[in-house]
């Protein structure tokens, strides 16, 4: 029980969790927006489903440490750079995020509808949970490499791992509303998909993009776009 007594383990715990929300707001947008395709009754049920499979799929990866850290091995080299199956993961996720993002970009610009009800279905929400599964799969992997480098306690990082995902359910709809009300809200968060689909296919290769440079980007055109938000709240209530 001394581990309950120890500020070491807590302020790990604490750093660790705020670093996994942080980890998973790039996943709680994808899903936020991947499930606008569905019904609107079946969209709430996808982003629980999609983040309780994020949950497990990250308490499954720490419950494997030794075959995670495996997988950083170099299993061939491309020019001198050495690729692993992380970096195949990487790359393969980030060319999928990059696919993604500009199919439904390009489904915004031409404007069309947003997978009507009439294809939805279960083979709609069964589409849209598979796709949500590939893309927990490379989010989970860079969410536990983080757990496993900052801290060596199976505990902390599984607890800091559920209260994150916790938070990011409590959030899930208010997010998802937001992005919906607000289409511009939803280019600038599919802007940001490419943006960590490049990050990823770059990490893969080899050319590490410092986290805070990525974050500090997002962070500066979510304020650029919440002050376009007001400008235009301020405009429409100056014409009224």
């Amino acid at each position: 029980m001394d581990w309950l007594i120890d500020p070491n383990l807590w302020l790990s715990f604490l750093t660790l969790t705020l670093l996994e929300i942080i980890l998973g707001i790039d996943n709680l947008i994808f899903i936020a927006i991947v499930v606008t395709r569905l019904p609107p009754e079946q969209r709430a049920s996808a982003r629980r489903l999609g983040l309780a499979l994020a949950l497990l799929m990250r308490l499954a990866l720490l419950a494997s440490i030794a075959w995670i850290m495996r997988l950083t091995t170099p299993v061939f080299e491309i020019s001198g750079q050495a690729i692993s199956w992380r970096d195949l993961i990487l790359i393969g996720g980030g060319i999928f995020l990059i696919y993604k993002g500009t199919a439904e970009i390009h489904g915004l610009i031409e404007g069309e509808a947003s997978d009507q009800a009439s294809s939805g279905g279960k083979a709609s929400l069964s589409r849209v949970i598979a796709t949500i599964i590939m893309l927990d799969i490379v989010f989970s992997l860079d969410s536990v490499i983080t757990a496993v480098g900052m801290v060596d306690n199976l505990w902390v990082m599984s607890s800091a791992v559920i209260v994150a995902v916790l938070v990011m359910l409590i959030a899930s709809e208010s997010v998802a509303n937001f992005i919906h009300r607000h289409p511009t809200v939803k280019m600038l968060a599919l802007s940001f998909l490419l943006l960590i689909g490049l990050v990823l296919v770059a990490d893969g290769f080899g050319f590490h993009v410092p986290k805070a440079f990525v974050y500090a980007a997002i962070g500066f055109s979510l304020m650029v776009e919440f002050l376009n938000l007001l400008y235009r709240r301020g405009a429409g209530k100056s014409q009224g």
